[in-house]
């Protein structure tokens, strides 16, 4: 049964956030027709808004979902995410926002193609393609999700509106309605979820949430070999989360490389914060009789534990807090499912239209392409949240690519491009892609073919850091054959210099 007063509430809201991004957009309308405007905003994104949409970009829907769910489900000890992007994001500004920013880059694959050449550059695109689309549909199926508890609504309906106001404000107004409408969103995040907590906290149905009474840290691992999948993870997300286009289009946005490090640095304090809301939720659900409540039955399957925020919302708050905690639930996913539809379309248009399929390209063609191409990314993400149910598995399972195929390469072609060539990077492309598949995924029915130290042969699990392994070998093959393709040919130079010349 639909709820039509909380449905009335939420659509305020996306009316609020739809009026801002198409205003947004009309103050910027003599530009638009540019696609480095639409794409960077002109670079002209100042400090407040640029720190407000780089932290709302990291903090979506799976970002405060999965905290809350982590954190209930296995203890604060195994939510690894909020740390691990903020360690990314620090990281990345230290090491490659402000040599990027002042190389005049425009996307993620500029210093790829720059490196390697446009066309090889180009199938760099896939795992980044797949990553942002993917990471979109993730965070639409989980609003999906929210929606159907608290509204009553279907899933298909939730997502289909929520991305189409998204798609909407992007298409005419880019990145900088993209921005815009971030600090919006950030704020309600911020208010909806603070607002949520006390009175979730001081509910009837919650007991004592001492650590003493309720072990919200988690249990440590009693098989010393599972640290390894725990430190596995850990690095996928601190070295993983730094190449991807939705970070580096806010990095190379910014009026200055300075204060492109002075963004990301921010912006992993301020996804610090953000989480503490969700973590406390979590800690929340755990500590709470949830066959007291409403809900009438234990969270003990997976599909409801992946609804501990909402149901918290939902059960142990007033339904005017459920309303607003719902609001900000909504605005996580449209600031990052925005950010991610114009970082995949900012690439094609302007690395893989302009650079290899038209290079003759008029800036009028790139923007209709750009234009083209938002619409296309956006439904692909809508149609995917709608129909795979297996979402959140593909998802990690391209965060994983990314993190064995990309962060060697974009590495080494920002900070050693003469270290390495074309033939390095094509053999570290594949050889990194087939060591992760070959390492299985269980939640996708991929068998592991590789059996690495320490494998759980009763759950079918990988304990030991392969994903880390397969980049570390990536990194390594990149070196190795770009060497020892730089010497062949500069001995084979040497001696067709050197040879007797034929008479």
């Amino acid at each position: 049964m639909i709820n039509w007063a909380g449905l009335a509430s939420i659509l305020v809201f996306y009316v609020l956030i739809l009026g801002v991004g198409l205003y947004a957009a009309w103050k910027r309308r003599s530009n638009n027709n540019n696609p480095d405007e639409i794409i960077l905003a002109g670079r002209t994104i100042g400090p407040f808004v640029g720190l407000m949409t780089m932290t709302a970009t990291w903090v979506g829907g799976g970002y405060i979902n999965g905290t809350a769910e982590v954190t209930y489900s296995q203890g604060l000890l195994y939510c690894q995410a909020p740390f691990g992007y903020a360690i990314s994001l620090a990281l990345g500004g230290i090491f490659f926002a402000k040599k990027m920013r002042e190389a005049e880059y425009k996307t993620m694959l500029d210093p790829l193609q720059e490196c390697f050449g446009q066309g090889w550059g180009a199938m760099l695109y896939l795992p980044a393609l797949l990553g942002e689309t993917l990471w979109s549909a993730s965070i639409l199926a989980a609003l999906g999700s929210t929606l159907s508890v608290i509204l009553g609504l279907t899933d298909s309906i939730s997502i289909i509106v929520s991305a189409g106001i998204a798609v909407s404000y992007t298409l005419f107004g880019g990145l900088y309605s993209v921005a815009y409408t971030d600090v919006v969103q950030l704020f309600c995040i911020a208010i909806g979820l603070w607002l949520s907590v006390p009175f979730a906290m001081q509910s009837e149905f919650v007991g004592d949430m001492s650590l003493n009474a309720t072990n919200w840290t988690g249990d440590v691992p009693d098989d010393p070999y599972k640290w390894g999948a725990w430190w596995d993870y850990a690095f996928l997300l601190i070295c993983g989360g730094i190449p991807w286009q939705v970070y580096f289009q806010r990095v190379l946005s910014a009026q200055t490389g300075r204060q492109a490090q002075f963004l990301s640095i921010g912006a992993s304090v301020g996804c610090i914060i953000m989480a503490i809301p969700s973590i406390i939720i979590g800690i929340v659900a755990r500590a709470t009789d949830w066959e007291s409540t409403g809900f009438n039955k234990t969270l003990s399957e997976d599909g409801d534990q992946k609804l501990v925020l909402p149901l918290v919302l939902q059960y142990l708050t007033p339904q005017w807090v459920a309303f607003i905690g719902l609001g900000a639930v909504s605005a996580a996913v449209m600031s990052s499912a925005d950010s991610s539809v114009l970082s995949a379309s900012s690439m094609f248009a302007h690395n893989i239209y302009k650079g290899v399929i038209r290079p003759s390209a008029s800036i009028k063609e790139q923007t209709i392409v750009l234009r083209i191409m938002i619409p296309i990314v956006g439904g692909a993400a809508c149609a995917i949240a709608i129909y795979v149910k297996s979402i959140y598995y593909l998802f990690y399972l391209c965060g994983d690519l990314v993190y064995v195929m990309l962060f060697p390469q974009l590495t080494l072609a920002v900070h050693f491009p003469k270290y390495v060539n074309r033939s390095g990077s094509i053999a570290a492309y594949f050889l990194g892609f087939f060591l992760r598949v070959l390492g299985g995924e269980k939640e996708l029915s991929i068998p592991a073919v590789i059996h690495y130290p320490w494998y759980d042969y009763v759950n079918g699990v990988q304990n030991f850091p392969f994903r880390t392994l397969s980049m570390i070998v990536t990194f390594v093959t990149l070196l190795l054959v770009s060497w020892l393709t730089k010497s062949f040919n500069k001995r084979r130079q040497n001696w067709n210099v050197n040879s007797p010349k034929s008479p």
